[in-house]
């Protein structure tokens, strides 16, 4: 009973913190973050008994696949040299020197359990991120190679972050094995997430019920995990391309009941899996203290704030050469992607927030060693990744929009144009609609005009104030309804053809799913 009190006071507080975090306007990971490092302040809190593995089968996948339905593909691969230069070469690097750095200060350290950590906070985080970007105007370039980086990055710092957790295991390592083992296990993983993805698609067709639908999309990214995991392949990678595979689809197959059921409950359980992560290791952390007598809490963030340090320094060392050097090696490189400014670079250096992606690696360290031993600086490793968290998230995150500002980097206009253009072409088409049924049937004058003038500035103010259908008015409501499915093929066609971006299409598809709704 105990036990239960523990996890409905966590959650109360993370309700606490989210309602702190709108009410004064910046991004609810920051105040849970925030909320965990005050539990750990809380001596002989009582500890929550757990498999360390449940947590990695519980948070990543519906976290890491709610991100991968959201990424444009069509900007993900024309982005796709930058975006793997930051999510794989970087994650490699930043493993590397941040777990020298931790070697540097704990030399009896062994180098396996040194390059644990610096996979553990390798990969920025998604959901860190985006929860800070969206409240910033900056150009969709560098916006699609964050969220891009932070989708993949994920994926390279797990797979890196379990061969090294095997080498700490077994106690050796061997280069060629692993690189050989990487390959095979990323392959292994994309192929089994397309595979479970086309044929979930399959099934989703074939539902017709909006709670079987949202039911079923949550199921997706657990059996991609399990399924992938279950053979030695990568369960990460598994539910990372089954999510780019279905949101590809998500348009034709998802009913307009189904996508609204689904951002809530989307939205509803990545904060709670936040929630928990965090407060978790609030508690964790509070144990953690209690176990590290041997050093000092002024040693301990010293320590926490150089790997911190280490960790963004290399992301700065890392994102200006790869920027540039390629194009120095390469002239025709200036063709095809657009030149990045030094303030644009900056920004993307300075967007290194980890999240709740470290949090669940750290507090999925095995307890013990197959010979029965602790595993080696467990509750070191899992406090200096609280650290690294908090600096990087707070720092950066809390400044972001400052430096942004400071830099003078503009807003990306094309947006706005983009948005211009899909309203003008979905309102012909739902005005070509109407016109075709007043041709075929006796319509009255005055409501044609009525709903034309609507669909011409349907999207200026959603829907004509005083223009809802009367009761009984059937025709009037099946006009709205050829009119508002004309719309909707017309924005999937100029989607489908990249004539416009993913955001445009899911903002107007939004505003078309809610018009639909009233009618039903």
């Amino acid at each position: 009973m105990l036990l239960l009190e523990l996890i409905l006071l966590l959650l109360l507080c993370s309700v606490a913190l989210g309602w702190v975090a709108r009410h004064f306007k910046f991004p609810y990971p920051i105040a849970l973050v925030v909320g965990g490092a005050l539990l750990g302040f809380i001596p002989r809190l009582p500890q929550i008994p757990f498999d360390p593995q449940t947590i990695l089968i519980l948070v990543l996948p519906p976290i890491l696949y709610q991100a991968a339905l959201l990424t444009s593909w069509h900007d993900f691969k024309a982005n796709i040299r930058p975006i793997g230069l930051l999510a794989i070469g970087l994650v490699l690097a930043t493993t590397l020197v941040v777990g020298g750095a931790l070697k540097l200060l704990v030399p009896d350290m062994p180098w396996a359990v040194a390059f644990v950590f610096g996979a553990i906070v390798s990969p920025p985080d998604a959901v860190a991120a985006t929860s800070i970007l969206s409240r910033v105007n900056i150009p969709r370039r560098i916006v699609t190679v964050l969220e891009g980086e932070s989708l993949v990055n994920d994926a390279s710092g797990l797979v890196i972050y379990k061969f090294a957790i095997a080498a700490v295991l077994t106690g050796s390592f061997s280069l060629l094995d692993a690189s050989t083992q990487l390959v095979s296990v990323s392959l292994g993983g994309i192929l089994i997430g397309v595979i479970l993805a086309h044929a979930f698609i399959f099934i989703h067709r074939r539902l017709g019920d909006p709670f079987i639908e949202v039911l079923t999309a949550l199921i997706i990214p657990y059996v991609a995990y399990i399924a992938a995991e279950s053979i030695h392949t990568s369960g990460v990678l598994a539910v990372v391309a089954a999510g780019l595979v279905r949101g590809r689809y998500s348009p034709e197959i998802v009913s307009p009941e189904m996508r609204i059921m689904a951002r809530s409950v989307w939205n509803l359980l990545v904060f709670m899996l936040n929630s928990l992560i965090f407060m978790l290791i609030g508690v964790q952390l509070s144990d953690a203290g209690e176990k590290l007598v041997g050093h000092s809490l002024g040693q301990l963030l010293l320590w926490g704030l150089f790997v911190s340090v280490a960790a963004v320094l290399v992301r700065f060392v890392w994102v200006f050469p790869v920027a540039y050097l390629p194009r120095w090696l390469s002239g025709s490189l200036h063709e095809h992607e657009p030149k990045q400014a030094n303030n644009e670079l900056a920004i993307i250096s300075w967007c290194g927030m980890r999240g709740i992606v470290s949090l669940a690696a750290a507090l999925a360290l095995p307890m013990t060693l197959p010979n029965g031993a602790p595993f080696p600086y467990r509750d070191l490793i899992i406090f200096l990744t609280f650290c690294v968290i908090v600096i990087t998230l707070v720092g950066q995150g809390l400044t972001l929009p400052a430096l942004i500002r400071g830099l003078n980097v503009g807003t990306d206009w094309s947006m706005h144009d983009e948005q211009q253009h899909v309203r003008a072409a979905v309102g012909a088409a739902a005005q070509a609609a109407i016109d075709d049924i007043v041709a075929a049937e006796s319509v009255p004058y005055d409501l044609a005009e009525r709903l034309r003038a609507e669909m011409a500035g349907r999207f200026a103010q959603a829907a004509s104030e005083g223009a809802d259908p009367l009761p009984g008015a059937e025709l009037e409501v099946r006009l709205r309804r050829a009119a508002i499915l004309a719309e909707r093929k017309e924005l999937i066609r100029l989607w489908r053809e990249n004539k416009i971006s993913d955001e445009v299409m899911h903002h107007i598809e939004e505003l078309l799913d809610y018009q639909q709704a009233e009618l039903d």
